[in-house]
C-alpha cells in the first residue's frame, strides 16, 4: 500500500465553500496506474457506488451529503480544491482523489482525453452546491452528520482513508 506517498490537504471554510476542517482531502498518486481499466470495478467492490464516467465541472462546487472519489482513467488536468483560495493540484491517469463532503472542486484545465470515474460511499446520491448563501445552513448540517465510509475506495478495510479520517 502506498501510504507513505499519499498527500493530504485540509481546507478552511472560505465563507462560500465550507470545505471540511475535520477530514483531509486524500491524493493517492499513480495508485491505479496498472489497473486503470478496473477503476470502476475496484470502487464498486469497496462499496463506493453510484459511479459515473466523465469530467469535472469547470466551476467551484461541492457535495454536502456525501464524500466522493475520483479515479483518473485517462489524460491529465489541473483541478482546484478548496474554493477560490484553495490549491491547484495536477492529476493524471492512475491518480485517485478522495474528496470529503464540503470540499470545493473544479477543473481549471485538462487534456482533451481527460476522464475520471467518480463514485460515492454506499452509492449515496449527491447534491450539487455552489456556495450560495441560502445553501449554507443545510450544507453545514449535512456535512457534520455524514458518517465516515466503512471502506477505503481502493484498499477496502486496509486503506489509508480509514486511518487518516479516524485520526481527525
Amino acid at each position: 500500500m502506498p501510504g507513505e506517498r499519499i498527500a493530504t490537504f485540509i481546507f478552511a471554510d472560505d465563507g462560500r465553500i465550507p470545505n471540511n476542517q475535520d477530514l483531509p482531502l486524500l491524493v493517492y498518486p499513480q495508485v491505479l496506474l496498472d489497473r486503470i481499466v478496473d477503476c470502476e470495478m475496484i470502487f464498486n467492490g469497496n462499496n463506493w457506488k453510484n459511479s459515473w464516467t466523465g469530467s469535472v465541472f469547470d466551476y467551484h462546487h461541492f457535495h454536502s451529503n456525501t464524500h466522493e472519489v475520483l479515479g483518473v482513467i485517462s489524460g491529465h488536468a489541473t483541478l482546484t480544491f478548496g474554493g477560490e483560495r484553495g490549491k491547484d493540484l495536477k492529476v493524471a491517469a492512475g491518480d485517485v482523489v478522495v474528496i470529503p463532503a464540503g470540499v470545493g472542486h473544479k477543473k481549471v484545465e485538462a487534456s482533451n482525453d481527460f476522464k475520471v470515474v467518480g463514485a460515492y460511499p454506499e452509492g449515496r446520491g449527491h447534491d450539487l452546491l455552489t456556495g450560495k448563501p441560502e445553501e449554507r445552513d443545510q450544507a453545514l448540517k449535512n456535512i457534520k452528520e455524514l458518517p465516515i465510509p466503512n471502506k477505503d475506495p481502493v484498499f477496502a478495510e486496509d486503506g489509508p482513508l480509514l486511518e487518516l479520517w479516524m485520526k481527525n
